[in-house]
């Protein structure tokens, strides 16, 4: 058999497998930083790359795993589409497998969905060395589990993924931001009142500085349901070439909330359901950053506010996840994702040694366990 990529990256593993040595799996890196310790010797999956097959008229790309991000996004851009979960990319490196192992997704996620919603199928190598497919190219390709999308958010614990089928979008003909002054519980009261009617809502942020709470509202769609949209909700309506960078900043993690974190603190990601009240959040916490029409917050906060942070999630129907760690001796022995209840982790843990028994994928990556 030729010395591909593909090939090369199995015999790795097989070798790995053999000596039950732990891969720690690589793209361009961009999110090292999330997850616990990484441990293991570096499997790169940078030579992967390239575009497959690209069908413009049927909203259908498939790629390769070690593709950059930034390359995908100027192709699709090129014919007026998108992927319009916006992934996040935290960096200029970021590839399409590391998107779909880290589940991440941005502003819109709320309204157009998830990454893993427009996982068509994959093919990934397990920890046998073998080379499997899953899915394929159209929505209804699947009778019984879905195993492509199960590999999105899975952080690379259950397999390498080397290409990946990816549903697109055209890009939409009509976007407008507006800008509303309001403290955190109108802005959750608005949201929740805005989402139970007929309008182009794709993103939102809520943010307060300096004690003054703005709420800004991204709609897209058609011209027509834009516009009206516009003249119906009010509000001060931004200049879209200005509001596209702050977009793209909130998308990244690069707005001055963001930025300004104070190094001891932590940043913890709270997902909680799009109705629940502006949480109760330990004395000396700041106001959080809120996203996806209430259902993502963003809390910066010290390390002795960890458990007051997750039982505020969870009392609210939801969970936190310790995003960026200020340092890493403070979050040593911490499970920076919430531990998994029974039986859900007996589901995980079947799952992790069915892909790989062996356990020498990203191993404690997701959890201490595996």
């Amino acid at each position: 058999m030729p010395n591909t990529p593909l090939q090369s990256l199995i015999d790795a593993v097989r070798a790995a497998a053999a000596g039950a040595t732990p891969l720690r799996i690589r793209g361009g890196g961009t999110k090292d930083f999330l997850g616990q310790r990484l441990q293991g010797q570096v499997l790169e999956t940078a030579q992967l790359a390239g575009i497959v097959s690209y069908e413009p008229s049927e909203l259908v790309v498939t790629v390769r795993a070690g593709t950059p991000l930034a390359q995908l996004e100027a192709v699709l851009a090129e014919k007026g589409q998108c992927l319009p979960f916006e992934p996040p990319r935290f960096g200029s490196g970021g590839t399409v497998g590391g998107m779909v192992a880290s589940g991440l997704s941005g502003p819109s996620r709320a309204s157009v969905g998830a990454v893993r919603d427009y996982v068509l199928g994959l093919e990934l190598v397990n920890g046998r060395a073998e080379a499997l497919s899953f899915g394929g190219q159209v929505m209804k390709n699947v009778a019984g589990y879905d195993v492509s999308r199960l590999m999105a958010g899975a952080w690379g614990t259950l397999g390498v993924i080397t290409t990946v089928s990816l549903k697109v979008l055209p890009a939409a003909p009509a976007e407008a931001t507006l800008k509303f002054a309001c403290d955190q519980a109108e802005a959750l009261r608005r949201l929740n009142h805005w989402g139970g009617q007929p309008l182009p809502l794709n993103a939102s942020c809520w943010v307060e500085d300096a004690g003054v709470g703005t709420l800004f509202l991204r709609l897209r769609g058609a011209v027509a349901a834009v516009e009206s949209a516009c003249r119906s909700l009010g509000g001060e309506r931004q200049d879209n070439a200005r509001t596209a960078a702050d977009w793209e900043a909130c998308r990244d993690q690069r707005l001055p909330w963001f930025a300004d974190r104070d190094p001891a603190h932590d940043l913890w990601r709270l997902s909680v359901p799009q109705t629940a009240p502006a949480l109760a959040l330990p004395a000396g916490v700041d106001a959080p950053l809120v996203e996806w029409h209430g259902g993502q917050r963003w809390v910066q906060a010290g390390p002795e506010h960890a458990g007051a942070l997750r039982n505020a999630a969870s009392g609210a129907g939801g969970h936190a996840t310790l995003f960026i760690a200020a340092d890493d001796h403070s979050a040593e022995g911490m499970e920076r994702f919430e531990p998994l209840k029974s039986p859900l982790d007996r589901v995980h843990s079947r799952l992790k040694a069915e892909f790989d028994s062996a356990g020498i994928f990203n191993r404690g990556r997701l959890y201490a366990a595996f």
